[in-house]
């Protein structure tokens, strides 16, 4: 056998840097309403090619066209339209809050305010979501407090995680908003096993996994899929596809495997690609999988294309691995600005009441900061007992703990 020479090894790398040019020519979008709509019961071998496709709903016109489109009336689009823009300006005001040191730290959702908020509306009262930090469009869309969600944020004394949570890491059972996870792929592995429980006890209620492109590289993900097409939990497999980890590209993670949907492909799990920044379509898609799971079809994996217009966090600074052009040449547009235009073309909105939403929605998010804020910040005001560090841990607090809680005088 002849020698092949030296050995190299290979690490992927972005097709541009900062100081390039922006290049998108990578992702393929397909017409919108071109990708059909399969039926709920279809055998997934047959759709293997939805795994590479996008689902698209809203043209370049700002019209919904296609087999996907139809399912939502214009009252609920208006209130979708709403529920994105208050998590933008809710965003705006927490990461400025940040900024002048009411908390240590804050994650945005710039530019992916449809991926949460259209899918919440596909859920029913019950189910629940194991989500990442880049999920608060679940709770705003189910009309979860505004204001105790910032007392999370500055774990203040009316925190409802009694500071033990880091800000932004909120937790609702009665949302159906599983505690987050910093390390988010375990989040996979209980959402499976949440849905596997509720239906050895025939309930009716289903889960809803979410991921990072990123933390698709860890073993829980992979894990999670075997369990999942085992066992045909009744679980939706999101993943969110916004181009970058902390500080690394997509390819990181992706592998060879084209895209992050294909993965489902060897499981037997319908696969899907969706433009996660139409909200049409992420809600038709969602409203999919979720039917699949409540008919005992097993569990779908979606892939939500979509894109990080902001840094990772408060603590990130994207001009260092990322053009800074780079959010404005990605191809498929702000979700908020894609529904407006749908709206306006449908006559049933324009620029003035949009101008006019955007001045009641900061007024109502600035009067709830200020609310939030008379219960204290990070650094002013009042602050949850020590005492609360030692509680909701164990059923019977143990002798060590007991005897710690004493030493700190609590």
């Amino acid at each position: 056998m002849a020698d092949a020479g030296m050995l190299r090894f290979h690490v992927p790398e972005p097709e541009v840097r900062p100081g390039g040019t922006p290049d998108f020519s990578d992702v393929t979008i397909p017409k919108a309403g071109s990708v059909p709509r399969p039926e709920i019961d279809v055998d997934p071998r047959t759709i293997r090619d939805m795994a590479f496709s996008i689902i698209r709903v809203l043209n370049r016109a700002g019209e919904a066209v296609g087999p996907w489109a139809g399912l939502l009336s214009d009252d609920e689009l208006l209130e979708g339209l709403r529920h994105m823009m208050t998590l933008r300006t809710f965003d705006a005001r927490m990461q400025m809050a940040q900024r002048q040191g009411k908390t240590s730290f804050y994650m945005q959702h710039l530019g992916e305010e449809a991926v949460s908020c259209a899918f919440r509306k596909a859920l029913a009262p019950g189910d629940m979501n194991f989500p990442t930090y880049r999920q608060a469009g679940l709770l705003i869309a189910d009309g979860y407090p505004m204001v105790t969600m910032m007392n999370q944020i500055y774990s203040n004394e009316a925190d409802p995680l009694k500071g033990r949570q880091l800000p932004i890491m909120y937790s609702s059972k009665e949302h159906g908003f599983f505690s987050i996870s910093g390390n988010l792929a375990t989040q996979y592995i209980q959402a499976v096993g949440w849905a596997m429980a509720s239906a050895i006890s025939n309930d009716s209620k289903i889960a809803a996994a979410w991921i990072g492109d990123g933390s698709t590289a860890e073993s829980d993900f992979h894990s999670a899929l075997v369990f999942a097409s085992t066992y045909k939990a009744p679980v939706v497999l999101n993943v969110v596809n916004n181009q970058w980890a902390i500080s690394t590209f997509q390819g990181i993670a992706r592998g060879g495997s084209g895209t992050f949907a294909a993965r489902g492909l060897g499981f037997g799990i319908p696969s899907l690609r969706v433009d996660g920044n139409d909200y049409l379509a992420v809600h038709a898609v969602a409203k999919w999988a979720t039917t699949r799971a409540r008919s005992n079809l097993g569990p779908t994996l979606i892939e939500y294309v979509t894109y990080r217009v902001g840094a990772h966090s408060s603590s990130d600074d994207p001009s260092a691995y990322r053009p800074k052009a780079e959010s404005d040449a990605w191809p498929l547009g702000d979700p908020i600005v894609r529904l407006k235009n749908h709206l306006i073309q449908r006559g049933v909105w324009s620029d003035e009441r949009h101008t006019q939403a955007e001045a009641e929605i900061q007024e109502m998010v600035v009067s709830a900061q200020r609310e939030a804020e008379r219960h204290g910040t990070l650094h002013a005001g009042g602050k949850p007992s020590t005492r609360d560090m030692f509680e909701g841990v164990y059923a019977e607090m143990p002798p060590h703990l007991r005897r710690q809680r004493q030493q700190a005088g609590v």
